[in-house]
């Protein structure tokens, strides 16, 4: 039986006093819903002598709206991001990702920031430590080499959150607080492509709302396959906002999770939307193919992967244009 190893456990009760527990020595990490990091602790994939409970912080619970947009804190259940009215109203793909997530048990305690940090995942590095011992480790823990791209010098492991695509097609903001005090910054750029430093968070972060922009008009919806209709990670994910003037679009946003080790927003859009419909709904194909870079980080074969995801997005965009 995998157990957990012996930690420190904080509870704050603000984001300051979280950021000050943050600042000691040693592995630290900072526990929501627990659904990702506690399996994770167990199975040695990770280290922890301080473990930070964010259950009793206030501040980072909770959804708000007012005339400039939404505020999600990043302690805020995913079960609630999926039942909130007003999200699924105004920020649609949001409340649809949410939806998406794991089962209900698993929506019920994990959390908008649990799922936005979500560790990177491979089909050689979420496994027990005797099955990684015997494949003599990864790059990402304990080796020297990525399985996936042995020849590279990086890791490939695959980020699989849901909402990061469906928040960045709403053009979510991200409230970050640290040592320095609080930031704001695009969630994209929160986010880079490398497996094994898919954060851009300094040591001494802590992700604590989105914010998202109102914005009237936009269609938006997320969708996603994976090899069960429910608990698993997407083997590909697709967020689109898309807003339509006079028959035409106005404005297309694509995002996508599942493929490479951050969420992509798929670049050359804009162009797109000078075209007839069924144009541009044909020239997404190129645009999406081009850009993501799946591997074989999955059971599912990296081809599979690069198909389904253009044929994802035209859909959505077909449904959405109506």
């Amino acid at each position: 039986m995998e157990l957990l190893p012996n930690f420190s456990l904080v509870r704050p009760q603000s984001v300051a006093e979280a950021v000050a527990a943050r600042a000691g020595s040693g592995e630290i990490r900072f526990l929501a819903g627990g659904t990702d990091l506690l399996p994770a602790l167990r199975r040695g994939l990770m280290q922890a002598n301080t473990v930070i409970d964010l259950s009793d912080v206030a501040e980072m619970r909770g959804i708000s709206f007012d005339s400039k947009g939404a505020r999600i804190g990043a302690g805020t259940t995913i079960a609630q991001l999926a039942a909130d009215a007003t999200l699924l109203r105004d920020y649609p793909a949001v409340a649809a990702a949410a939806l998406a997530i794991a089962g209900p048990t698993h929506r019920a305690v994990g959390t908008l920031g649990g799922n936005l940090c979500l560790d990177t995942r491979c089909r050689y590095y979420n496994q027990s430590e005797p099955w990684r011992t015997a494949n003599d480790f990864c790059m990402k823990l304990a080796g020297d080499t990525c399985r996936v791209a042995p020849k590279s010098d990086r890791c490939y492991a695959a980020y699989s959150g849901d909402l990061a695509p469906a928040l960045m097609v709403h053009g979510a903001i991200a409230e970050i607080a640290g040592p320095g005090g609080v930031r704001h910054a695009p969630l994209a750029d929160m986010f880079a492509d490398d497996g094994m430093a898919w954060l851009t968070l300094t040591p001494g972060e802590l992700l604590v709302a989105v914010r998202i922009p109102a914005a009237s008009g936009v269609r938006a919806g997320y969708e996603k396959i994976r090899t069960r209709g429910a608990i698993d990670f997407p083997l590909v994910g697709v967020a689109v906002a898309l807003r339509c003037n006079d028959g035409k679009l106005a404005e297309l946003r694509i995002a996508v999770t599942g493929t490479d080790s951050r969420p992509l927003m798929i670049e050359g859009l804009d162009e797109l939307c000078a075209l007839p419909v069924e144009e541009a709904l044909a020239r997404i194909d190129k645009l999406v193919r081009k850009q993501v870079g799946p591997m074989e980080t999955t059971l599912a074969p990296a081809v599979y992967r690069r198909r389904v995801v253009p044929v994802l997005a035209r859909r959505l965009v077909h449904r959405l244009l109506g």
